[in-house]
């Protein structure tokens, strides 16, 4: 009679199991909160301790370490020596290990929880008959995922054991699976101890969905979600719409990553190749909407939106005329549904708002590398403010160019950025220097009838003093830079000439 030893904390699925092995001749053991499920259910099974002779101690810790466990599942069945000394030892074959482990990640997600309690749930014996038994996969079937259960009776049905390529299938995941559970392990205790730099940087995610293709149709594609978090793709819910793609995940996450620096105001963001086209605040949601759209009515066509109010019936009848690609936002009122579900295609998810769990790392790869690098969290709030100009920004001015400030900060290097009015006018993103990128946000701005009272934003120092004599003639008042060149004073003394105030703030935001 062959034998299965079963030990799950995730019971999906296994009664029926059970029985089904039971009907293809299997002999059960099992452990604590398993073997006393199977009981209670009528389903014969032997206690792990009537194995081992070794009672369960230490409050369960120490019940499955044992050689007449690791025995049966390590012997090489090909190996007279192996076979002699299993003899020997009254060690019997254990034929298929079903193994799930305690619920580390989801002990560590529960609010408040203590570290004594995320410990008790760091799974010593479960990882160890894994091992063991993926690594004599020539012999032994393993399984840690539910949904194998059929796979391998169906196999077992028909050819009294599974094959070799699913057994090594099984095993490649338990190695997966092992892995993504260390890791998790690391990670919690690492940032526990506060740890910036370290040796080794293990990584894990769980596959979320295939997607159709990547960036484009030839390449594959996946999507890995992490720890749950607010104003994240990973998390967001989809109401209606066809698949998400593999650019609108990218896409969308830039919008809500602008959407997250606006945290008490209403806004309303578009965003078109992870840079924002339009971004506009307003006294409620219709007025935010309206001022992103006037933004740049041209480039939002197949946009992404997003904010972080309730998109109601009003909202939903000024967006329904517009193409866009996804809608992101808190909540949908029910009438806003009903109009926005009229277009099929369109992709309408909810977010959390709220900033929990927020990433502290970036992490970017390149060939045959990974670089790490802190979050860029820097906020209005932590600029160090220094008017160097003669002219002091008027009020408006000033929330207009902090409003500017937190867009530029999410736009593509070289980044510059016009407000009027608590909403863009134009956004020159990506150049190869920052005369490029003003002249576009310029020009946008021009295009589009705004011509005077404008405020720019830069994301780095200004070199020279070209861009301050180029924006005067386009109507910029008033310039919040970082600071920093050598040739500041140049700058400066232009915009002293020219009547333009201009704040550094001592932060720069490079992105690349």
């Amino acid at each position: 009679m062959k034998k299965v030893l079963i030990s799950v904390s995730d019971k999906t699925g296994l009664l029926d199991f059970v029985k089904q092995l039971i009907t293809l001749d299997f002999e059960v053991i099992s452990t604590g909160g398993t073997y006393k499920l199977l009981h209670e259910n009528g389903i014969p099974v032997k206690m792990i301790d009537e194995v081992t002779g070794f009672p369960e101690i230490m409050d369960g810790r120490v019940k499955t370490l044992h050689p007449k466990v690791h025995g049966g599942l390590l012997c090489l069945r090909n190996n007279d020596r192996h076979l002699a000394q299993a003899q020997e030892n009254s060690i019997d074959m254990i034929d298929l290990v079903v193994v799930n482990l305690y619920p580390f990640k989801e002990t560590i997600a529960k609010e408040n929880v203590t570290l004594s309690e995320a410990i008790e749930n760091i799974d010593i014996g479960g990882p160890s008959m894994l091992r063991s038994a993926a690594k004599n996969h020539l012999f032994v079937t393993v399984v840690c995922d539910a949904n194998d259960y059929q796979k391998v009776l169906d196999e077992i049905k028909v050819n009294g054991d599974t094959s070799f390529e699913t057994r090594q299938q099984l095993a490649a995941k338990v190695f997966r699976h092992t892995a993504a559970y260390d890791a998790t392990i690391a990670g919690y205790l690492t940032e526990k101890q506060g740890e910036t730099e370290f040796e080794n940087l293990t990584v894990t995610f769980t596959k979320k969905q295939a997607l159709r293709y990547g960036e484009n149709p030839h390449q594959k594609a996946s999507f890995y979600a992490g720890k749950p978090q607010g104003f994240s793709m990973a998390f967001a819910q989809q109401l209606h719409g066809k698949e998400l793609s593999y650019n609108n995940i990218q896409d969308g996450d830039a919008a809500l990553n602008i959407v997250k620096e606006f945290m008490k105001e209403a806004v309303v963001v578009a965003v078109k190749h992870k840079n924002p086209c339009g971004v506009g605040i307003g006294k409620n949601i219709q007025e935010a909407w309206q001022r992103c759209y006037d933004a740049d009515p041209v480039s939002i066509f197949g946009g992404i939106v997003a904010t972080n109010q309730t998109i109601d019936e009003a909202t939903a009848e000024a967006m329904k005329n517009v193409f866009l690609e996804i809608v992101l936002a808190p909540k949908f009122t029910e009438k806003a549904l009903e109009i926005l579900t009229a277009k099929k295609n369109l992709r309408l998810m909810t977010f959390e708002l709220s900033r929990k769990n927020e990433d502290k790392n970036v992490l970017l790869s390149v060939n045959g590398g990974l670089l790490v690098q802190e979050t860029d969290h820097a906020t209005v709030q932590d600029y160090e403010y220094n008017v160097v100009t003669e002219k002091k920004p008027t009020e408006s001015e000033m929330n207009d160019l902090l409003f500017a400030m937190k867009v530029c900060k999410h736009v593509k290097s070289n980044a510059i950025t016009l407000a009027k009015e608590m909403r863009t006018v134009g956004v020159g993103a990506g150049q190869m220097n920052r005369v490029g990128a003003a002249h576009i946000a310029l020009e946008q701005a021009k295009t589009a009838g705004f011509t005077s009272g404008l405020v720019l934003a830069s994301d780095a120092f200004f070199p020279f003093d070209d861009v301050v004599k180029m924006v005067h003639k386009y109507g910029v008042t008033a310039i919040i830079q970082p600071g920093g060149s050598m040739r500041d004073e140049d700058s400066i003394k232009a915009c002293n000439e020219l009547e333009i105030s201009m704040i550094f703030t001592g932060k720069r935001h490079f992105r690349h």
